[in-house]
């Protein structure tokens, strides 16, 4: 296997359309590497030129220490997994995966035990003599991975290969790839706009925005401590609920003033937001983070008591999403199933402001 290196590249589509700015990354040798972000972020332009299968504009690609900036697809030693499986109508799922091999001039028995042993890592044996017509979408992804994995490339490049699959069928081949890369201990880069997908999988993950890389760490140290607002709304599910208000100073104390409602800023924080006394900033709070009013919660420091209104109740089956609002922000909560709510119901909640984050209004940067 080998590490792929990316210096300054970018992409540039005709009529001034910039696709990639400029990115540079390190994908080390054996890592999973997820990029991540929604459509039209650049990811899939990345993974592609990666792949040889759209030129650089300009920077440099290394695969090991081998630059491949000129280097034509069929010779990077790379193994690409499509979205669309990209199989061929007219073979048998054991043609299909032989037919790289074939090309390359590999020996027929050599050929056939890579064949063989790969259906028998992926459960597809009993799927050989059958062509992808007969196959259901999850034996497709199956035997287009199973494709890649018999040429032993230096590198994996999945392109969004589950979305074509139903919900439950992505989380037991999501579950299946990453047991895939424990097992053959290679390196790979696996593009999604999904980030359940990208916490689940990634060793690191790459967040992407109009071609930018936003962030680059492991998926904990990304959802714990994200560096701006986008990050922090695009990890997490559900995502990061976020208001708008003021940081205002009273008797040595700071609080940050929402309009509805008003909560004193921890002691730890105090250093790094009083800057911002008299100034717009921008609190984000997870719905986890968000409590039923409860005594035993109201004794811990830094819980503070917010007056909302139910608006929507989603039962989740081990917890339950509330919709609230403040008259002024809309925002959600994860509780316990056994939460008792009413639609139209003003509820009181004890929101944990030492898992608080706060963004610049301007920049929209974390400041804490």
């Amino acid at each position: 296997m080998a590490h792929v290196n990316l210096k300054s590249v970018t992409k540039v589509f005709p009529g001034n359309v910039v696709a990639v700015d400029n990115i540079s990354l390190e994908i080390k040798d054996k890592e999973f590497l997820v990029l991540v972000g929604p459509s039209g972020c650049g990811k899939s332009t990345t993974l592609r030129m990666i792949a040889g299968l759209e030129e650089i504009t300009s920077g440099e690609i290394f695969i090991g220490e081998r630059l491949v900036n000129d280097v034509p697809p069929k010779d990077r030693d790379i193994a690409m997994v499509f979205q669309n499986y990209a199989l061929y109508p007219h073979m048998t799922v054991y043609k299909n995966m032989a037919f790289g091999l074939k090309l390359r001039k590999y020996p027929k028995s050599e050929i056939d035990k890579r064949v063989r042993d790969t259906a028998e890592i992926l459960g597809i044996s009993d799927l050989l003599d059958r062509k992808p017509k007969a196959l259901s979408g999850g034996q497709r992804q199956r035997v287009a991975v199973g494709r890649a994995i018999v040429r032993k490339p230096q590198v994996f490049l999945f392109d969004e290969p589950l979305s074509n699959l139903d919900a439950k069928l992505r989380v037991q081949m999501r579950t299946e790839i990453s047991k895939l890369h424990a097992r053959l201990q290679a390196t790979m880069i696996y593009v999604t706009h999904d980030q359940i997908e990208a916490m689940t999988m990634g060793d690191r993950i790459a967040v992407l925005k109009d071609g930018l890389i936003q962030q680059i760490d492991d998926p904990i140290t990304l959802y714990d401590y994200p560096k701006n607002k986008f990050v922090a709304g695009f990890i997490g599910s559900p995502p990061m609920n976020f208001f708008e208000g003021k940081m205002v100073s009273e008797n040595q104390e700071i609080f940050f003033d929402e309009g509805n409602f008003k909560v004193k800023i921890p002691s730890q924080f105090k250093e790094k937001l009083a800057p911002y006394a008299g100034k717009e900033i921008i609190c984000g709070i997870r719905p986890e983070h968000i409590y039923e009013k409860d005594a035993t919660l109201q004794l811990r420091q830094g819980m503070e008591l917010v007056k909302s209104k139910v608006e929507i109740i989603e039962p989740m089956g081990a917890e339950i999403y509330i919709y609230f609002t403040t008259g002024k922000t809309p925002f959600i909560s994860r509780m316990d199933a056994h939460v008792k709510a009413e639609v139209d119901e003003n509820m009181e909640l004890l929101v944990d402001i030492n898992k608080c984050h706060f963004f610049d209004k301007a920049s929209e940067q974390a400041v804490i």
